[in-house]
């Protein structure tokens, strides 16, 4: 009987220790963001991240690191997240311990490669050139399906799924680059974007990000944009990186497992939809399909309305502003509230981490407007004060000067500094879209046009911080469907000789067309010669048609001119109103000219020289930059229809 007993006692402690150690499971750390930092930061603070099952339960959190020190410790609605802010004021770069009750974390401390007045970002003397890695190049096959990502298919016939472009691909043309003559890479986004292919859809474009310290592996590694970045340095060419910091992707983590309960912008709708199989999700409209080709919509979802007057608006209704700023752009692409600080300091870190870590020379923010501004302004601040040689150019999408001039840094049109430097010039863009199409008369249309955007430069802090473009991956390219060359180096020519920063998108080189029409991958096509198959190959003259090549000659003549050119990056800009037709554009510079002549007629003109006598003064002639040609300044110039000439003396 002693011994019964004895055996009972012993299970009972037994089974007394097993309930306490599943009541004080080992805590399992599964990432912190950022995955490791750099010290001598001008501003001390660091937000880590921490990601873990029930790790907001832990009841202490302790640094061993000579100086770092913690400031707070911040729990979410969410048990699986923590926050920790710490301060690494003079801290020294090594290996620091993080401790989480008995749970210990290795991280990485940094020593930083240049301060940040080091980093010098794009400016007017560069011509950015705007690409998809998805639909430029494929370098490599082996990235084409990678296993354990949401279902996906790469197929070329398809234009709205994944082609198979990477990073390799890129790094392999840049000697292309430099035979052009462009001086910065503009990408799409390049960070993971783990989305299923739905209905014949996928995020191929980067623009729903599902993580934002990871290169998409079917583009390659966060290792390979490093490469690329080094490399494309080494050839004179600077690193743009494109960022979203309105939304994310439906599929990142934050969706699933809202760390609060305002991370989100309007998560009511989020919330009711958890149960659905979004893996049936129409990428279009946001709702899973029911089986008959319709979707079921809830009535909580707030769909942007697109319109970003209200933001600026001294009128604006409260139901205005909050749709535009607190509504999804998309219902794939949950809207962040930047309002949270919390939130704003991952997205800082972030971008500071991508420039630290690959050495990116500037940054395109995607959806400017669209979020909120004075989180965007503290984010702008803060990488001013840290990196102040740095550019940032934000997407800010209305036609009219005023508006965009009003989101420049210093605007004395804004009661509130936006400090973001660059802004674009989408008015330059639809002016020359309807002037393409037009003869130029004596009053408002055609080159007129122009003439009437560029008038109003006087709303801008700095006009050389404006980047403008013809056509971008949003547009109709410039051609549309045609191949109207007179019409495109018309376009081209003021690009590059205004006061602005020109960007060129992707293959307007070897005149690739294509509308929106149908969907916005018919302006996306592959550049051809960049994919294995491919019988065209436009990267080489032999590959290229004698059009093609006659275009991209005379883009790259134009393109290595305007490089190291005084004239075009410091001269001042003097306009006159299209007369006869023609339009006329003089750029000036301690006694160098330039003249931007272009004939907005379908027909012969003449220019009479005498009407521009304040510029031409006494010279008697002048060299066409292209041909080499003299032009004689002593009688009128004969101009061949829709003609550009680009005179220099």
């Amino acid at each position: 009987m002693f011994e019964n007993m004895k055996k009972l006692l012993l299970i009972g402690l037994f089974l007394s220790m097993m309930v306490g150690m599943s009541a004080f499971p080992k805590l399992k750390i599964s990432r912190i963001d950022p995955t490791d930092w750099y010290v001598g930061m001008k501003n001390p603070q660091l937000q880590l991240m921490v990601y873990g099952k029930n790790v907001a339960k832990v009841e202490d959190v302790t640094i061993d690191y000579p100086g770092v020190r913690v400031d707070s410790v911040v729990r979410l609605d969410s048990p699986n997240y923590l926050l920790i802010y710490l301060n690494l004021k003079d801290v020294q770069p090594g290996e620091m311990t993080l401790k989480f009750d008995k749970t210990k974390v290795t991280y990485t401390l940094k020593k930083r490669e240049m301060d940040g007045e080091k980093r010098m970002g794009f400016t007017n003397a560069d011509v950015l050139y705007m690409l998809m890695p998805d639909r430029f190049a494929s370098g490599r096959s082996d990235n084409d399906q990678i296993k354990g990502m949401n279902a996906y298919v790469n197929d070329r016939s398809q234009p709205s799924l994944r082609h198979g472009g990477d990073l390799e691909g890129i790094r392999q043309h840049l000697d292309y680059f430099n035979q052009l003559g462009v001086t910065a890479l503009w990408f799409t986004p390049v960070l993971e974007n783990n989305s299923p292919d739905n209905n014949g859809f996928s995020t191929y474009h980067g623009y729903a990000t599902t993580d934002y310290y990871r290169v998409d592996p079917r583009f390659g590694t966060n290792q390979d944009y490093r490469q690329l970045t080094d490399e494309a340095h080494k050839h004179g060419l600077k690193i743009v990186m494109d960022m979203i910091f309105n939304h994310c992707g439906f599929e990142h983590p934050w969706v699933s497992d809202m760390p609060s309960k305002d991370w989100l912008n309007t998560p009511d709708w989020l919330s009711e939809n958890k149960g659905e199989n979004t893996s049936g999700r129409n990428p279009m409209t946001g709702y899973v399909d029911d089986g008959i080709g319709k979707a079921s919509a809830k009535s909580q979802y707030l769909q942007t309305s697109y319109k970003l007057t209200p933001v600026k608006d001294p009128y604006a209704s409260k139901i205005d502003m909050h749709e535009t700023v607190d509504g999804w752009f998309v219902p794939s692409m949950p809207d962040l509230n930047h309002r949270n600080p919390h939130v704003m300091t991952y997205l800082i870190q972030n971008s500071i981490w991508w420039i630290e870590t690959i050495g990116i020379d500037g940054i395109r923010m995607d959806t400017y407007p669209y979020a909120d501004a004075k989180g965007m302004a503290y984010w702008m601040k803060i990488l001013d004060e840290e990196y102040p040689n740095f550019n940032v150019v934000g997407e800010t999408w209305v036609t009219e000067p005023a508006y965009t001039a009003s989101w420049q840094k210093n605007s004395r049109l804004s009661k509130d500094n936006s400090y973001l430097k660059t802004v674009m010039d989408f008015s330059f863009f639809d002016k020359l879209s309807k002037a393409k199409k037009e003869e130029t008369d004596d009053w408002w249309e055609g080159l007129n046009r122009l003439y009437n955007s560029f008038c109003y430069d006087y709303l801008y802090e700095d006009p050389s911080h404006v980047m403008a473009f013809v056509d971008n991956h949003d547009t109709d390219r410039f051609l549309e469907n045609g191949k109207d060359v007179a019409s495109l180096k018309q376009g081209l020519a003021l690009l590059l000789t205004v006061k602005r920063i020109p960007q060129i998108y992707y293959g307007t080189e070897v005149l690739m067309n294509g509308t929106k029409d149908v969907t916005d991958g018919n302006v996306r096509k592959d550049f051809p010669g960049g994919f294995p198959g491919d019988t065209h190959n436009a990267f080489v003259e032999e590959g290229r048609s004698i059009i093609e090549n006659d275009m991209f000659n005379w883009l790259s003549c134009l393109l290595h001119w305007r490089q190291n050119n005084d004239v075009i990056v410091k001269g001042s800009m003097t306009q006159f109103i299209p007369y006869k037709g023609i339009y006329v554009i003089a750029r000036q510079y301690q006694g160098g000219n330039v003249l931007t002549i272009l004939n907005g007629k379908s027909t012969d003109n003449l220019l009479d020289v005498s009407r521009y006598a304040e510029i031409i003064g006494n010279h008697h002639e002048a060299k066409d930059v292209v041909t080499g040609n003299i032009i004689d300044l002593t009688k009128p110039v004969p101009l061949k229809p829709r003609q550009s000439l680009i005179v220099e003396f």
